[in-house]
């Protein structure tokens, strides 16, 4: 596999040990527009690495330091997730100016990289993660349209596929009561930064909503439905 090296200023010496993998898309109109934020030292924001859709692999820090890629975030009970992660930024439109699909030379190369990267670290499948898994209030990549069926086909990533006869079956809105409180319980074993109060309140509807772009991206509401409250229950038996 070859990487381009282009090193960011923004990063500073890893003091703990790498286990998760946090995927982004950069939300911008070209790799070199994401590759001048990155490495801008005003800007204070980097990545380990950026996959342009040609598949080309920049390193933009190097693994044993930390670059500036999550910001606030959670998963699985641990904050500050840069501290302990690596990140991938992949050239992408976004829902800034998409939506776009993923070129397939893209998901290769991204593939190439994990499988590197593990070689390297352990790094669980239930810490392979989406940057709006983390900081589902601030975030939405790398959005509904990524791959994470095929990721999971390679060898990395948590996928359950969902059951079509649940996305037919009509949906009933859950605004509070016990089965929302169960699902809030579920979302916390994932991983996700939810409360158990039995309320759809901004919070609880974000994390629903990250869950969705990742676990159901056919489905993306916000609403605690059917299809969703089942899937839920599937996908959290992985973790």
């Amino acid at each position: 596999m070859n990487i381009t090296d282009h090193f960011s200023p923004n990063c500073h010496a890893r003091s703990s040990r790498v286990d998760s993998l946090v995927l982004h898309y950069t939300d911008m109109l070209s790799a070199d527009a994401a590759m001048g934020l990155l490495c801008d030292p005003k800007a204070k924001v980097s990545a380990h690495y950026l996959i342009d859709k040609k598949g080309k692999v920049f390193r933009l820090v190097e693994e044993d330091k930390v670059a500036y890629h999550a910001g606030v975030s959670h998963w699985r009970g641990k904050e500050g997730l840069n501290e302990s992660s690596i990140g991938i930024e992949i050239d992408n439109y976004g829902h800034s100016f998409g939506p776009e699909a993923f070129p397939q030379v893209q998901i290769e190369s991204l593939v190439e990289v994990l499988s590197d990267i593990r070689s390297r670290h352990s790094i669980k499948d239930t810490h392979i993660i989406a940057h709006s898994d983390i900081a589902p209030l601030r975030k939405k990549d790398p959005g509904e349209l990524f791959p994470w069926a095929y990721l999971h086909q390679k060898g990395h990533g948590i996928w359950v596929q969902p059951k079509e006869q649940d996305l037919k079956s009509s949906s009933f809105g859950m605004a509070s009561g016990a089965m929302l409180k169960n699902t809030q319980k579920l979302l916390k074993k994932i991983g996700y930064d939810v409360p158990e109060n039995g309320l759809l309140d901004d919070k609880t509807e974000a994390v629903i909503t990250a869950f969705q772009r990742h676990f159901l991206p056919m489905n993306v509401t916000g609403e605690l439905d059917f299809a969703t409250e089942r899937h839920v229950q599937r996908v959290a038996e992985k973790f």
